[in-house]
């Protein structure tokens, strides 16, 4: 008997209901991008369509969010001011902080996400505190580990207090994990839910975003602490070490380019998994949208369902306000 796929694939009826790979908004996350001071919606050019916002903005553009159906965000802050300790992330009126607490009071319902890293903040653009000091006369310009994850402790400590319900450290830091978890417990915050970037590669994906979040490093890279992008074993060891030190989520960066690497950790994981569509992927395909290259919506909603379908669930991503809209007219 001659078997015939096609049948299930004849109308769009048929398609939808046969489909393995199913997505939500409740699983859509979106990053926004927080400046300090106040009355800013600024364009970012290097993210066509994203901006950044003071925290008194915040609200505008969580009304617009909630309303497509999105309901949890992702906060990374840029301070005005910077120096070698990366003091603005830690701080109690730090940028982010401020966010927080504004988005909290107008938006209880919402999940509050808060990124936990220092290249923001640090005045050499690095993720940690560095050896030796950056203003030293013979600096070690290695990034300092364990006085490192203190700060990041005292980090999330800071953002969870002013409202995060979920931090999520982004260095790449051995032990942080660990030592943010027994930070947030000590100080009453046992609730506060860990979403850790277990596997996070040194890509050259993330240009857009160092623009946007004024984070490139002032020398040298990051790949002396962020993954080789040749190696998959690599990524099997982090996610171990994040889960024994009491990771709640996990995450695997960037998300299309890395699809094998997020099967690998969803068939691993006992936790949930996350992927992060990064800027570079969404600049591209803004780009050759603009150029008539690529019908945006369709590559948008073939991306996200690769990204499910490899074992995301939880996916990070700056169309997550279009995402949410298509789903709704289920194009996904």
């Amino acid at each position: 008997m001659l078997m015939r796929p096609r049948r299930l694939r004849r109308t769009a009826a048929m398609r939808a209901m046969v489909r393995e790979t199913r997505l939500c908004p409740s699983m859509l996350v979106y990053p926004i991008f927080i400046r300090e001071g106040r009355g800013i919606v600024e364009d970012i050019s290097a993210m066509p369509g994203q901006k950044r916002y003071s925290p008194d903005t915040l609200p505008e553009v969580l009304e617009r969010v909630t309303k497509a159906g999105v309901d949890n965000v992702l906060l990374f802050g840029l301070p005005e001011h910077k120096d070698e300790r990366g003091s603005g992330a830690y701080a109690e009126d730090g940028v982010v902080q401020q966010a927080l607490r504004e988005g909290k009071k107008r938006f209880p319902e919402m999940l509050f996400i808060a990124d936990v890293c220092m290249c923001e903040y640090t005045s050499h653009g690095h993720c940690g505190v560095l050896k030796g000091g950056a203003g030293s006369s013979n600096p070690d310009l290695t990034v300092d580990n364990d006085p490192t994850i203190e700060l990041l402790a005292q980090t999330a400590v800071s953002q969870a207090r002013a409202g995060a319900d979920v931090v999520a450290p982004s260095d790449m830091m051995d032990g942080r994990v660990g030592a943010i978890r027994a930070a947030l417990d000590a100080a009453g915050l046992e609730d506060t839910a860990i979403l850790s970037y277990a596997v996070k590669y040194a890509s050259a994906f993330y240009g857009p975003f160092r623009e946007a979040a004024g984070s490139a490093p002032a020398f040298g890279d990051r790949r002396s602490y962020q993954m080789d992008p040749r190696n998959a074993r690599e990524a099997m060891r982090e996610l171990a070490l994040d889960l024994e030190e009491g990771a709640d989520m996990v995450m695997v960066k960037p998300g299309l380019p890395y699809l094998d690497i997020l099967r690998a950790v969803k068939e691993k994981s006992p936790v949930p998994v996350g992927s992060y569509c990064v800027s570079g992927e969404y600049s591209m395909i803004k780009a050759a949208a603009a150029n008539g290259w690529l019908d945006e919506e369709r590559t948008v909603c073939e991306v996200a369902t690769c990204l499910v379908r490899a074992g995301a669930d939880i996916l990070i991503t700056y169309h997550a306000p279009e995402l949410a809209g298509w789903i709704r007219e289920g194009k996904l």
